[in-house]
């Protein structure tokens, strides 16, 4: 089984993480996203699956991160991975993103896609060490900063791939311990 270790958890995002979620888009983006839109996501788009990565403990748990992808047709559309500054660097993000590939064997998708900043080259490094590789570029796609977009395909989602998400799920367990 796929869990992170103690204290932490994945879990499935709801309405009452918005608020830990949203500070962490607003220390991770740019253009941080409405709540409206989070909203939309949660409750009206049965294309959307967000998660988040929260550390257990007292009486409310404390979000350090969060992840979400859309099911299109035969794709895994990674929309978002974010993790609190206090909390980077430290293989949380790597765990959201692989934890999200792990997830895409329970729908009838074949590859899974995203877009990144051009000049995020850390998230670009951790989607390579996943097989992601360039497929294309999307010019001014960023309209809050004009930055280009680097679209990214991890194809294909096959059997060999899969036991390639569970070699790193075991090294990225190890680490994290």
């Amino acid at each position: 089984m796929f869990l992170p270790p103690p204290p932490f958890a994945l879990r499935k995002m709801t309405l009452a993480d918005l608020d830990g979620a949203l500070a962490i888009d607003r220390l991770s983006f740019p253009t941080p996203a409405k709540r409206a839109m989070y909203i939309h996501e949660l409750t009206g788009n049965p294309l959307a699956h967000y998660q988040v990565l929260a550390r257990m403990g007292g009486r409310t748990d404390s979000i350090i991160g969060y992840a979400g992808y859309w099911v299109l047709a035969d794709e895994q559309h990674i929309s978002a991975v974010a993790v609190h500054p206090d909390w980077r660097r430290q293989g949380w993000g790597e765990l959201l993103l692989l934890h999200m590939l792990l997830q895409a064997y329970e729908h009838p998708v074949n590859l899974s896609t995203l877009e990144v900043r051009r000049r995020n080259l850390a998230a670009q490094s951790l989607y390579g060490k996943y097989r992601f590789e360039v497929a294309g570029e999307r010019k001014g796609y960023y309209k809050d900063t004009g930055d280009d977009a680097i679209l990214m395909t991890a194809a294909p989602l096959d059997a060999p791939y899969f036991q390639f998400l569970q070699t790193q799920w075991d090294g990225l367990a190890g680490r994290l311990r």
